[in-house]
């Protein structure tokens, strides 16, 4: 609904400000009353040697006969535009149950090819609710992306080699005893996590636990046949374990790659930077890049045994993803501590003459604590993805069985979209760059400001429409207060896909969709649907606001019920 006020201000001011600039400019007002958007003069005062009031009074006598704007009124230093909520209703209704709402013209520019890599998991441990984060910032940020005409690929790194994960292979060969998943009655990535939990204990008693796993990880990267055929059989049991985590939580990769395939890779690249003499050998036979200009000291690459540090897979991994994909904008989901990492790996690429380094983006994200706080993997403390959401289902259960009568399958099936929505909503709706606590019992609540709440409110809009199967939409008469915040929430969903694609923030879509629910359930309290007068408007209004909210819960990663 910007466009028709952009468009009378570009008419007026093209000699003064590009299209762009007025866009970004425009505001909205501190409340209702003073209007739906505002532009400030303030640019302009010196310019035309002028008050940003009196260039205010003068625009708005100037500005009219523009379609959708009732009125301009000029306040101080600002022109508030006021929108006809008649033919603004109507724009909306006709509009927003489209397909293409929000989305970019058929005739704007192909988009960028993206790579967004999330997840990334060690095969030492089961995903637990720090991984539930980042994979829901990775998908829904993903979605948004294509959303606006984005070409998306989802990538993930798995981590399976290093000292880690031999710290549950050695556990399990001391004390697994032929064990496996099925035998234990375990989820096959739990049962690995078991076995690292268990070494970490050992290690407290007895420090020579942590040479024994050196000891393993040189087997391993000698070939040895019975530590290779361990690590296979321990990975195997991991990736399982994931990929039935990633089915339930409802998320796929295009490509996952493996640390184990490529972790020799970067060091050619780092051959090559030495023999340019970009990166130099220490006396003690490391290699090291001096990072002094930039501010991040010296960074070593090549241990004095010849061994790469974990940044070095990274530079290969970033080359190869390129070659692959030609990427024109390349995404990590990784938590706010690996900021150094990113901010190095950039400089990296950029000492080495690579341009990819300016299409990388580190999309850092805060940590996840439990009301209990924080969690520790090495103790046993972390609460697993599997458990969190069997838990969270537990607690939809309960809800539902207090107030409706189900089928058990019914409840089964309603129970798990409703945790996973309680779950992924709760994890987006705070600014992703900022650490939260999870509190699954107000995820779960039905009311307030949480997934289940937008889920109940998209089943409401649905039992209105099925209800009036068969009635004609008419023309509005005179709106209700109620009636127009509703159509201009509905009308502001364009603008905050792009907002949310230009910001990469999966936050503004969940803040978004609340709000809308906020302004359809004042609607739906304060007029009445059915047998009023208004009822083809109103019906209009209600499968508008489902389309839009469809659109929410979609890009957030949510699938809709119709009915709770």
């Amino acid at each position: 609904m910007k466009e028709p006020v952009v468009d009378l201000l570009a008419r007026h001011l093209a000699a003064h400000l590009s299209r762009s600039e007025i866009e970004r400019l425009i505001e909205a007002p501190p409340s209702e009353e003073l209007g739906d958007f505002a532009f400030p003069c303030f640019p302009l005062a010196r310019v035309l040697r002028k008050s940003p009031a009196a260039i205010a009074g003068e625009l708005a006598k100037k500005m009219e006969g523009a379609p959708l704007v009732a009125r301009v009124q000029a306040a101080g230093g600002y022109l508030n535009f006021f929108m006809d909520a008649q033919a603004m209703a109507a724009h909306v209704t006709a509009d927003a149950s489209s397909d293409s709402f929000g989305r970019p013209p058929s005739s704007a520019p192909a988009g960028r090819r993206v790579v967004v890599e999330f997840a990334s998991p060690n095969s030492n441990k089961p995903l637990h609710l720090g991984h539930l984060r980042n994979i829901a910032i990775g998908e829904s940020t993903g979605r948004i992306l294509s959303y606006c005409g984005d070409s998306v690929v989802r990538t993930s790194i798995n981590n399976d080699r290093g000292v880690h994960i031999c710290k549950s292979m050695l556990a399990y060969a001391e004390f697994g005893n032929g064990a496996t998943p099925e035998t234990a009655g375990k989820k096959s990535d739990h049962f690995i996590g078991d076995y690292y939990v268990l070494f970490s204990k050992k290690a407290a008693e007895d420090e020579s636990w942590n040479e024994r796993a050196q000891e393993l990880l040189r087997k391993w990267e000698a070939h040895d046949g019975p530590t290779v055929a361990l690590w296979k059989k321990m990975n195997r049991w991991a990736f399982d374990g994931f990929a039935a985590t990633y089915r339930l939580f409802g998320v796929a990769f295009d490509k996952e790659y493996f640390e184990s395939d490529i972790y020799k890779g970067g060091k050619e690249i780092v051959a090559d930077g030495l023999k340019r003499g970009i990166f130099k050998k220490r006396g003690d036979g490391a290699v090291v890049a001096d990072l002094e200009k930039e501010n991040l000291g010296e960074k070593v690459l090549l241990r004095p045994d010849g061994t790469s540090v974990y940044i070095v897979q990274d530079l290969y991994l970033a080359v190869l993803k390129d070659k692959e994909y030609h990427y024109g904008l390349s995404l990590y989901v990784v938590g706010n501590e690996q900021e150094h990492h990113f901010a190095v790996l950039k400089a990296l690429l950029r000492q080495l003459g690579y341009s990819i380094a300016d299409r990388i983006v580190h999309l850092s994200y805060g940590m996840v604590e439990l009301p209990e706080g924080k969690m520790k993997s090495r103790e046993g403390t972390v609460v697993d993805a599997d458990d969190l959401i069997k838990d969270t289902q537990e607690l939809a259960k309960a809800g539902l069985k207090e107030r409706y009568a189900l089928a058990e399958k019914e409840t089964e099936e309603r129970s798990l979209k409703i945790a996973l929505a309680a779950i992924k909503y709760q994890l987006l709706k705070v600014d992703i760059t900022k650490n939260m606590v999870f509190d699954p019992a107000k995820a779960i609540a039905f009311e307030g400001d949480t997934g289940p709440y937008l889920l109940y409110s998209y089943a409401r809009a649905s039992s209105i429409l099925r209800k009036a199967f068969g009635l004609l939409p008419a023309g509005a008469g005179t709106l209700e207060k109620s009636e127009i915040r509703l159509v201009k929430k509905i009308a502001a969903f364009p603008g905050t896909v792009q907002a949310a694609c230009g910001r990469l923030s999966a936050t503004l879509v969940a803040v978004y969709a609340f709000e809308l629910a906020q302004a359809f359930n004042e609607f739906y309290h304060a007029c009445p649907v059915l047998g009023s007068g208004s009822a083809g408007f109103r019906l209009s209004l209600v499968n508008s606001f489902r389309a839009t909210l469809k659109k929410c819960l979609w890009l957030l990663g949510i699938e809709e019920i119709e009915e709770m």
